[in-house]
This record gives C-alpha cells, sequence and structure tokens, in this order.
C-alpha cells in the first residue's frame, strides 16, 4: 500500500476474479484499517476492525469466513463511525476501474 494517509470516507477496492476465501495482510501498509469482505451478492460477510499496521515478520492474516468477490479497505474506525454491520449491502455508484 506504501501510504501514509487514506482520506476519510475514501478507501480502496479490490475485486476478486472469482468469490474465494480472501486472506489480507498488513505488509507495507503505514496506518490501521478496517477490512471489510462482501460476497459476489454484495452483501457484508466479515469484518476486521482497527487492523494494525504490520510489525513483526511474519505479518498476521485476515481471513473472510466464506467465499467473497470484494474486499474493501477503510481507515481504522470507519466501519463503527458508519454503524456498518454485517449483511449490510455495498453499494457502489458508477463502475468499477480496473487497474494494474
Amino acid at each position: 500500500m506504501y501510504r501514509l494517509m487514506l482520506p476519510r470516507d475514501q478507501g480502496m477496492l479490490f475485486v476478486l476474479p472469482r468469490p474465494q476465501v480472501a486472506t489480507f495482510w498488513m505488509k507495507n501498509t503505514y496506518l490501521p484499517l478496517d477490512i471489510l469482505y462482501f460476497d459476489a451478492n454484495r452483501r457484508l460477510r466479515t469484518i476486521h476492525r482497527n487492523v494494525p499496521p504490520c510489525r513483526r515478520r511474519p505479518c498476521p492474516t485476515y481471513a473472510s469466513t466464506g467465499p467473497v468477490l470484494y474486499v474493501l479497505e477503510i481507515n481504522a474506525g470507519e466501519a463503527a463511525r458508519h454503524a456498518i454491520q454485517p449483511e449490510q449491502p455495498l453499494h457502489i455508484d458508477g463502475g468499477v476501474g480496473i487497474t494494474d
């Protein structure tokens, strides 16, 4: 990630190639995040809140509890601030861009 800050109410959306159990880590991430995992129907299935930056090797991993298609990383505490709970839908305004 290599970011020192993430603007409030912004995040990074990862679209996986197919539904799968996803495991993320915090390597090269300098700020704590909330990691939200959504299934193919865009329903929230797993939340890891206030995940700290990796400070030791190997970095801890944070997995979804089942198959997911989308993973959203936002600033730590934003899920609580917005009262985000499991089963809530992911709304995407506009399209989802693909970058390499």
